[in-house]
């Protein structure tokens, strides 16, 4: 099994950013004195709260409260490593990161959740990948996926990411797929997972669209005013495929949740450029062209225009904002000293209250601009959760 020992070498105090050594029973920074235990279960707990910031900004402990509660996606329909590898081959994008995430690379699965996408990657030889998410509950449930099935080149530990426990320009591949609207500052959160990847390596994010989404936030507007009673308007809720477990699981995360952003193309599109990374491909596709069977999402694809991410913004509106409205945009790192949010030995994030970002390129402060999980092609992303759910 993959164990995080493993890769000591890569992991940071995720208090000071030092190396942490590995003790008998604790994690340990030499240079702050820090100390993090392991769970009952062998999970690190490398989770650190967030300092400094307001508590209409600072979300977390609202929403790892809520995983806690509703760990999402669950395992009630996957009994094995065999039925895990046949509920992603049904998405043609799962399928596509399998085939396509480079041999020998190390790959963090940022806000893992039940660790769904981390096990399923983590079945390959090719590749070794850790599941980061800040909800033990969660973590607790892929963990004993992994164990009771020997997926051996999968890891889990516990993280928050505007405090991460890894050095800067370390993994080839970095995923967070519905996480960062979750948080109170996604532009932010960006910036701090992406210094985590290697020059050349690659970032995939997924997040709610604003267009996209508006099925789902007319939804929820009925379910807020005449009940609960009225889930069946969702697809998902009507599906006699899934389980009544599946079936809440997607219900409390889609409905329930306390809180979320949307997002548009261009708006992510300014986030990479910003931030030293190249546009890859997105889901849907953002140029008039189809998504294909055999899509290179690892290969520059056009950007296309105002009109075109618009129109495909809309599009995902005709079809009801499938599986929530998230689309997913992939980006190559260019550049290490492009990202101007530092990860630095002192407070972390180095995003104040008031939505400064500080510069790393000096001490002048420069305001974000940027607004504070689902693709909308079925095909690509099925089922509740999208991924694997």
């Amino acid at each position: 099994m993959l164990e995080v020992e493993e890769h000591r070498e890569v992991l940071a105090c995720p208090s000071c950013r030092a190396r942490l050594h590995f003790r008998s029973a604790v994690i340990a920074c030499e240079k702050c004195g820090a100390t993090y235990p392991f769970s009952e279960e062998g999970i690190p707990l490398l989770f650190c709260p967030n300092e400094g910031w307001t508590d209409r900004k600072d979300v977390t402990d609202v929403v790892k409260a809520f995983y806690e509660q509703n760990p999402f996606p669950n395992y009630d329909d996957v009994d094995s490593r065999e039925s895990l590898a046949e509920k992603a081959s049904r998405g043609l994008f799962a399928r596509l990161l399998d085939e396509q995430i480079p041999v020998g690379s190390l790959v963090l699965d940022v806000a893992c959740g039940t660790g769904q996408m981390t096990n399923f990657l983590g079945q390959s030889w090719k590749r070794k990948v850790i599941g980061a998410d800040l909800c033990l509950n969660s973590l607790r449930l892929g963990k004993q996926f992994r164990d009771r099935y020997g997926i051996n080149d999968a890891g889990f530990l516990q993280m928050n990411l505007f405090r991460p426990c890894f050095q800067d320009n370390t993994f080839d591949v970095v995923i967070c797929n519905g996480a960062l609207h979750h948080t109170g500052d996604p532009l932010g959160g960006f910036r701090l997972i992406g210094r985590l990847v290697k020059p050349g390596g690659v970032i995939l994010i997924g997040l709610y669209n604003k267009i996209g989404r508006l099925p789902t936030d007319f939804r929820r507007w009925i379910f807020r005013t005449i009940g609960d009673g009225f889930a069946f308007l969702d697809d998902h809720m009507r599906n006699k495929n899934y389980n009544a477990a599946r079936k809440q699981s997607w219900f409390m995360d889609q409905y329930k949740h306390p809180h979320e952003s949307k997002h548009t193309f261009s708006e992510t599109l300014e986030w990479f450029d910003s931030n030293g990374f190249e546009f890859l491909s997105s889901i849907p596709k953002i140029e008039p062209e189809g998504f294909k069977a055999n899509e290179k999402l690892f290969e520059p694809h056009s950007r296309g225009t105002i009109a075109t991410r618009f129109l495909a913004e809309f599009e995902m509106l005709l079809k009801g904002g499938v599986d929530g409205g998230l689309f997913i945009v992939i980006g190559r790192r260019t550049a290490a000293d492009r990202i101007e949010m530092p990860i630095s030995s002192g407070r972390f994030p180095d995003s104040a209250p008031d939505g400064v970002v500080r510069s790393q390129r000096g001490s002048k402060a420069r305001r974000s601009t940027a607004p504070s999980r689902r693709d909308s092609v079925a095909i690509l992303l099925p089922g509740p959760g999208g991924f694997l759910s």
